[in-house]
């Protein structure tokens, strides 16, 4: 088999995940959810002081792109991250402790 091609198709699922996941709000839900664990919409804005329906927005697409996985439990819909390994992503960040400005 061909290294190229097994680079390429790893390089095109880490930027696929890394889209998925690219908005602040994405990222905060994902540090919530893999230091919890599954936790209920209303749970989630709660403790993250957002909007009910932007984090189901976000909590969907995530979902839909398998970053995340759900379950209904009665009336509730409880969510969790499917994909762990993206926690190793906030972990970079805060290792690197970005000292830029957006603004620069």
């Amino acid at each position: 088999m061909d290294n190229t091609l097994v680079k390429q198709n790893e390089l095109e699922k880490a930027a696929f995940v890394l889209k998925t996941i690219a908005h602040p709000t994405r990222l905060a839900i994902i540090d919530y959810l893999g230091k919890i664990g599954r936790k209920k919409v209303s749970e989630i804005c709660a403790d993250l002081n957002l909007e009910q329906s932007l984090t189901s927005h976000h909590l969907n697409t995530m979902k839909l792109k398998g970053v995340l996985g759900s379950v209904r439990e009665g009336k509730n819909m409880y969510y969790f991250l499917k994909l762990q390994e993206v926690t190793q992503i906030l972990s970079c960040i805060d290792n690197c402790k970005l000292t830029f400005s957006i603004n620069d």
